[in-house]
């Protein structure tokens, strides 16, 4: 081989080396990030101003996981209270073509969890358990074609675009000795509320060929009543109540988060 084919080859070779070395060179990342209060950070107790209502902060999972990779940019739209008709009606305009990464969270306020959670709280056991089974039953019969229709906005709007959908912790260690209030028929009826929006979420996500993750393993032991609390019990402001606390974003969601997309 001639020196000048030989030196050729070697710099072809390891162009190829470094461009393997270095996805993120050769592909910037535009993250957007979609979804409710668990998803803007409700229950870390810092905030932008400018959100207003919708509580988003610096120490949600999605603006951590930013601040950790600097992707080439980055934008949450997640909203305390959003429900997947606020998703697809407002959230999913800020995708774009040019979307790489999308993470998305919704489910739990179309499900009823505010409801489920002052009933368990204010009623007896057998009304805990009633209320639960009613939003079972939603969450089988009438969430999966929510969730589908929001799916399908989130390809059509970023056709380009990696999805990551992320689910919901158990609330409860049971059983627990906590002072908080519910009977551990309770906890357990909340927490199989919790497995349900698991199973139909991520069967949904699976169906529409996106990436969900299960954050129930990294919460466990981290619990309501256990001996280390990623999520806030019954707090001030109320609204806060029953969502990860600041280590349950730093230690729990963006661990998970990361591995996944890195």
């Amino acid at each position: 081989m001639r020196p000048a084919h030989f030196l050729a080859s070697v710099v072809t070779a390891a162009a190829a080396v470094i461009a393997l070395a270095n996805p993120a060179s050769a592909a910037p990342v535009n993250y957007v990030a979609l979804g409710d209060s668990y998803a803007s950070g409700l229950g870390t107790g810092s905030y932008d101003g400018s959100s207003g209502s919708c509580k988003r902060g610096p120490l949600a999972y999605p603006a951590l996981w930013a601040a950790a990779t600097a992707p080439a940019s980055f934008k949450s739209v997640a909203c305390s209270g959003a429900r997947t008709s606020d998703v697809l009606n407002g959230q999913v305009a800020a995708l774009s073509a040019s979307t790489t990464l999308v993470t998305l969270q919704v489910g739990g306020n179309d499900a009823g969890f505010t409801d489920v959670i002052t009933t368990c709280t204010f009623g007896s056991d057998q009304d805990c358990v009633n209320r639960v089974n009613q939003s079972k039953s939603y969450i089988q019969n009438t969430l999966p074609g929510l969730l589908d229709n929001v799916y399908s906005s989130v390809k059509s709007k970023a056709p380009s675009a990696r999805v990551v959908v992320l689910g919901y912790p158990r609330i409860y260690k049971v059983p627990g000795t906590c002072n908080v209030g519910l009977s551990d028929t309770k906890r357990a009826a909340i927490n199989s509320g919790s497995d349900a929006l698991h199973a139909g979420i991520s069967a949904r996500a699976g169906a529409a060929g996106f990436s969900y993750i299960d954050v129930r393993p990294a919460f466990t032991g981290h619990e309501i009543c256990s001996s280390s609390w990623w999520l806030n019990s019954l707090s001030w402001p109320v609204e806060e109540s029953y969502h990860p606390n600041r280590a349950g974003h730093q230690s729990g969601y963006l661990p998970a988060l990361r591995a996944v997309v890195g």
